[in-house]
């Protein structure tokens, strides 16, 4: 599974780079602050919405700690998805949020 560190995908975000990032968190912890841009599916709703994720795009994935995101990544690369897992999840994001 292809990884990124938070601080290095913090700084393509800075670099204004046009990315994809899911976070597969529950509502309740996306209320508490996303990265900027991020599109929210929660985990548990992956498989009935993957018509809203582009497979000609590249994705990161991000959820609270790392675990579910290298789930959902495993999920997706599976249905021939091109992800990369955020390592540390939003535990380690140290950049904005919205």
């Amino acid at each position: 599974m292809k990884e990124i560190t938070a601080n290095e995908l913090a700084e393509k975000v800075k670099e204004g780079k046009k990315l994809s990032i899911i976070d597969v968190r529950e509502d309740e912890e996306v209320a508490q602050g996303k990265i900027p841009g991020a599109k929210h599916i929660p985990l548990g709703q992956l498989p009935e919405r993957l018509k809203e994720i582009d497979k000609d795009q590249h994705h990161y994935m991000v959820c609270r700690s790392g675990g579910r995101s290298g789930n959902a990544c495993a999920f997706l690369t599976d249905k021939g998805y091109d992800v990369t897992n955020m390592q540390g999840g939003m535990l380690d994001w140290k950049d904005n949020v919205e």
